[in-house]
């Protein structure tokens, strides 16, 4: 099995750049999608749902503006928008397909850098997200994936110049504790850090000054996952090659074969 993530910073941007054609050259079974920018209308042109691909959205309330998105080639049990707090609902900002025996979801946390309501609300976000969803998949034994732009960097290595963004948004010591809890009382998993643990290794690069070309970058890109599908890790890779977005495609196989519901 096959899963994508990766912010396209507007798909109807991202498609103008290839985006589709190189997602259908991936083999992938489900691909998650943030920051759609878009309305559903703006969606139903077939150019938007390739042939074996099944679309499901979450888009904001606000035109051109955030926005989640799954395809998936295997028809899911069922689909869950939301999380039912209004900074998660009215933006945008989650989507959950259910299979047998796994959920995969694409999730868009806020950002905090446009100033202190903003990171005030994405730590209200990170608080009810953690007590109300990341601690329920791991207590009940299913299996989970959550991909999508955290819009936090863990540690160290997961940004170039971090000695000079410790008091920025994305990587302040509330925001890595936060993510220190979620990989350890929580008992979730970085996917990618379990067989890439390399310097240098980001998903995200600003416009300015080249900084995609120079790799100065952060990894604020995830999979992560319940520590049951941890051994079905086969294969991790971030596309840094194709540009479609200011980030870059997650790509990461497991051994795992999903079915579809109209199969079952």
């Amino acid at each position: 099995m096959r899963v994508i993530t990766c912010n396209v910073n507007g798909l109807r941007s991202a498609y103008r750049k290839g985006f589709l054609d190189w997602m259908l050259l991936q083999d992938a079974d489900v691909i998650c999608l943030q920051e759609l920018k878009a309305q559903p209308a703006d969606l139903q042109m077939p150019c938007f749902h390739p042939n074996g691909y099944r679309l499901y959205t979450h888009c904001a309330e606000k035109k051109g503006y955030s926005g989640v998105g799954i395809y998936t080639r295997h028809v899911p049990q069922a689909v869950h928008q939301g999380l039912g707090w209004p900074c998660a609902d009215q933006e945008g900002r989650y989507l959950q397909i259910d299979f047998e025996g796994l959920s995969i979801a694409s999730i868009y946390m806020p950002s905090g850098t446009s100033g202190a309501h903003r990171q005030a609300l994405k730590y209200e976000f990170m608080s009810k997200y953690y007590a109300q969803y990341l601690t329920q998949p791991v207590a009940q034994g299913r299996q989970m994936i959550v991909c999508g732009d955290w819009n936090i960097a863990h540690r160290k290595i997961d940004l170039k110049n971090w000695r000079s963004n410790q008091k920025n948004s994305g990587f302040l010591p509330e925001e890595r504790a936060w993510l220190d809890q979620c990989f350890t009382e929580a008992q979730w998993v970085d996917a990618f850090r379990v067989l890439n643990g390399a310097e240098g290794e980001y998903t995200w690069w600003t416009y300015r000054s080249q900084a995609r070309a120079r790799n100065v970058g952060w990894r604020i890109d995830y999979q992560v996952i319940t520590p049951g599908l941890k051994s079905k890790i086969k294969y991790v890779y971030i596309d840094r090659e194709d540009v479609f977005s200011d980030h870059a495609p997650l790509i990461i196989d497991y051994d795992w074969t999903l079915v579809s519901a109209s199969a079952a």
